[in-house]
């Protein structure tokens, strides 16, 4: 009896019942209905929790609301998180967002890196901020690839602050828009801090490396650390490996500029690239093992994540 009230219940409108008596007079086919229709609702409802990642409750009050539709239901969701995220941005923006992730993308003849900050490491380690990475990642790619695609030559260029959070996510959304959604989901403050872009001629190569990175993500490497370096030449077969090498290099030894091929070193606190003991063959420095692979290095970028400057500190 138990089990026939529940789907009696569970049928909802959609059937009229009586109780009379302590019985319930109704077709055994509405009963097996309203059952069917339950099944129904508990799969659209398992299906959306695992596609937004938003919760039981919320999911199933967006299911009600919109009479099943799922995809008005993962609309209503992602509104609702954007606008609470919104909400507790105003609140936590004085909260420090120093963790977050490095991203890096190289393409055949363009690179993009970005820094992305969110409170604690294990939010970095979270599924959804990483696609906010990715997210930032792409959107910086394609406004580099719309600003420069008549431009030839060596480009770079750079995006901080509101001038990233502008760029575009697709269907009229920002990326500011994405951050607001991300830190409804997650609840931690998070910053969209910088982005590099760099496009190079054919015959120019783009090597990078990131340290400390993370699973998941194959399109785009993610880590703590992240470097891109721009060089000519280099063995033919070898160009990849150079340009990581030379990656692992700059993140290591954190040079400030490129120096000369001709500098002579100045000791451990050498900050010039090309004089620097090279990370791969401490024998030579940077610019003999260059000579040695015929290759030449042009420029390079390094990130850390929530490293400070003197603009950042004041």
């Amino acid at each position: 009896m138990k089990m026939l009230l529940k789907c009696v219940f569970r049928a909802g409108a959609m059937n009229v019942y009586k109780v009379h008596h302590g019985s319930v007079q109704q077709s055994v086919q509405a009963v097996h209905t309203g059952c069917r229709l339950f099944a129904a609702d508990k799969a659209l409802l398992m299906k959306l929790r695992k596609s937004t990642g938003y919760t039981f409750i919320n999911c199933k009050k967006a299911l009600e609301k919109f009479d099943n539709d799922p995809a008005q239901a993962e609309s209503w969701l992602h509104e609702q998180a954007q606008k609470e995220g919104w909400s507790k941005a105003s609140k936590l923006e004085g909260r420090k967002a120093k963790e977050g992730l490095i991203g890096v993308f190289v393409g055949e003849s363009a690179a993009v890196m970005v820094e992305v900050n969110c409170e604690t490491d294990f939010v970095a380690r979270n599924e959804k901020f990483q696609q906010l990475v990715k997210d930032v990642t792409f959107a910086t790619l394609n406004h580099h690839q719309e600003e420069n695609r008549s431009k030839s030559g060596y480009v770079k260029s750079v995006l901080t602050g509101d001038d990233l959070s502008r760029l575009s996510v697709g269907e009229g959304a920002s990326l500011a828009d994405s951050v607001a959604l991300t830190i409804g989901r997650l609840g931690e403050n998070m910053s969209v801090r910088r982005a590099v872009m760099l496009g190079v001629p054919a015959e120019w190569r783009i090597g990078s490396y990131v340290h400390g990175g993370v699973g998941g993500q194959h399109e785009v490497a993610m880590g703590r650390y992240g470097a891109l370096v721009v060089f000519q030449g280099g063995q033919d077969g070898e160009q990849d490996v150079l340009g990581r090498k030379l990656g692992q290099h700059v993140v290591g030894e954190a040079p400030l500029s490129l120096g000369n091929v001709d500098d002579l070193p100045c000791g451990e606190s050498e900050t010039r690239l090309l004089p620097q003991t090279f990370l791969a063959d401490p024998s030579r420095t940077v610019a003999e093992f260059l000579r040695g692979q015929r290759a030449k290095v042009l420029d390079f970028v390094r990130f850390q994540c929530g490293e400070t400057s003197g603009k950042d500190e004041k």
